[in-house]
C-alpha cells in the first residue's frame, strides 16, 4: 500500500477549552459528542480525539462513566481510531486526567510535553453573561493558573500506559517541547514512530506565523529524522490557514470544535463534520489523498481497534 501521499485528518470534537456559552453547537452530552464524532469520521477524519463533559453543565469530565457511553456508540458505528485525552482540563490532577487512557487502553492517547501558561481569560471579553456559573471562574482561572505537565506527570502517564500498547499523540506547544520528547525517547519511555501534534496559537505557546510553523517542523526533522509523523492544529480563526501551510509541507492536520468554533469569518461551525469537509477540500485541492482509519493505523503503527479496553 502506497501511503506517501496520504494525509491523516484528526478531529477533536469538544475538548475542554470552549464553554457552552460560546456556541450552541458545542457537543456536551454523550449523544452529541458521539454523533459529532461519527459525522466527522464519515466526512473523512481517520482519528477522533475525545474529551467527555458533564451532560448537565458542559464541564470537562474525565470519569469512566462519562466516556463509556460515548465510546460504545462510536465503536458500533465507525472504525475510526479513537484517541483519548490525558490533558483533561487544567483544573484536574494528573491521576484524574490519565484514568480513561489507563483503564480503557485506547489505540491513541494525547500526551502534553510541558507545563505552560494556557491563557483562556481573553475570551472573557467576548461575553457579558454565561449560561453556567463555572464558565467565568474556569476562564478567569487561566490568568493566575497554569497547565501542569511536569516530568513526573509525563512519566506517570507513560509508565501507567506502558503495558497497554497505546501510542501517543505528542502535543507540542513550543520548540522546547520537542526537546522534552527527545529526552523521554532517549530514556526509552516513549518509542518511535512518534506522532507529533504541533499546536499553534494558544496564548502561552508558540504563535501561528508561517515562520513558527516552519521552525517547528525543522526542529522536529533535526531531532527525529524519519522517526515521526507530523500533524498540526491552529487555534481559533487561524485553524484552516495553519492546516493549509502545514499540508503543503507534508504534514497531517487536526480540526474540530476543541480547537476552533468557526467555519469562516463570523460563522460558527454547526458541527465537527463541517470543519472536516473544509480541511478536506484544502487537502484535495493540493492533490493530496485522505487516509482511511486503517491507513492511519498502518502509518502510525497502531495496535488496532480490536485490542482496546472498550
Amino acid at each position: 500500500m502506497d501511503l506517501k501521499n496520504k494525509v491523516i485528518i484528526s478531529c477533536a470534537v469538544t475538548g475542554s477549552i470552549h464553554t457552552p456559552t460560546m456556541s450552541p453547537h458545542l457537543p456536551i452530552t454523550a449523544s452529541e459528542i458521539s454523533d459529532n464524532a461519527i459525522g466527522a469520521a464519515e466526512a473523512g477524519a481517520a482519528i477522533i480525539h475525545l474529551h467527555a463533559r458533564n451532560p448537565e453543565t458542559g464541564e470537562p469530565d474525565q470519569s469512566l462513566e462519562a466516556y463509556q457511553p460515548i465510546l460504545g456508540v462510536i465503536k458500533q458505528a465507525s472504525d475510526c481510531v479513537l484517541n483519548l485525552t490525558t490533558g483533561g482540563a487544567m483544573t484536574m490532577t494528573v491521576e484524574e486526567r490519565a484514568k480513561p487512557a489507563i483503564e480503557l487502553k485506547p489505540e491513541v492517547a494525547s500526551l502534553n510535553m510541558g507545563t505552560m501558561n494556557f491563557g483562556l481569560f481573553p475570551m472573557l471579553n467576548r461575553y457579558k453573561e454565561f449560561k453556567f456559573e463555572w464558565e467565568r471562574k474556569y476562564l478567569e482561572g487561566s490568568r493566575a493558573g497554569f497547565f501542569r505537565n511536569t516530568f513526573a506527570d509525563m512519566e506517570y502517564i507513560l509508565t501507567e500506559c506502558a503495558n497497554n500498547n497505546t501510542r501517543f499523540e505528542i502535543e507540542c506547544y513550543d520548540i522546547g517541547h520537542l526537546y522534552t520528547l527527545s529526552h523521554l525517547a532517549d530514556r526509552g519511555l516513549v518509542k518511535p514512530p512518534f506522532f507529533i501534534q504541533s499546536v499553534f496559537g494558544i496564548l502561552g505557546g508558540i504563535g501561528n506565523h508561517p515562520e513558527d510553523i516552519m521552525m517547528m517542523k525543522r526542529t522536529a526533522d533535526r531531532l527525529f529524522g524519519d522517526d515521526f509523523q507530523w500533524s498540526v492544529l491552529g487555534a481559533g480563526r487561524h485553524q484552516m490557514r495553519v492546516a493549509s501551510i502545514a499540508a503543503a509541507m507534508g504534514g497531517n492536520v487536526r480540526v474540530g470544535l476543541e480547537d476552533s468554533l468557526w467555519a469562516g469569518a463570523g460563522k460558527l461551525a454547526e458541527n465537527n463534520a463541517e470543519q472536516v469537509r473544509m480541511v478536506r477540500q484544502i487537502l484535495e485541492g493540493q492533490g493530496l489523498e485522505i487516509a482511511t482509519p486503517d491507513e492511519a493505523r498502518e502509518i502510525l503503527n497502531l495496535k488496532g481497534g480490536d485490542q482496546v479496553g472498550f
